[in-house]
């Protein structure tokens, strides 16, 4: 297994809220909860030229369309825009699941 080194495009950039973030505050490499923060400030840094795109797919395990998916999202929506729901169609089923009730189709 060989050592990846980070050379970072830029020592600092503006996150989300306005901090200054760093490499230091990324998420932990190989992150699998990506709450709506940790999304965004992934995405400033990346836009930010604190990691490189290829890195931070590579870093994460994200795949670039996953990626655009997360910065069209904020770009639409801000922070809200980054909040994962289940989709529509499968919502009663779960309700159902959870509740042990029949739910009218």
């Amino acid at each position: 297994r060989t050592m990846m080194t980070t050379l970072a495009l830029t020592s600092h950039v503006i996150g989300p809220d306005g901090d200054v973030l760093t490499l230091a505050d990324l998420p932990p490499q190989g992150t699998i909860r990506w709450v709506p923060r940790k999304k965004a400030r992934l995405v400033a840094a990346v836009c930010g030229g604190l990691i490189s795109l290829n890195e931070a797919c590579e870093r994460y395990r994200l795949s670039p369309e996953e990626f655009a998916a997360w910065k069209n999202a904020l770009d639409d929506a801000g922070m809200k825009g980054l909040w994962v729901t289940r989709p529509r169609h499968r919502r009663p089923l779960l309700l159902q699941d959870a509740q042990g009730l029949e739910l009218p189709p």
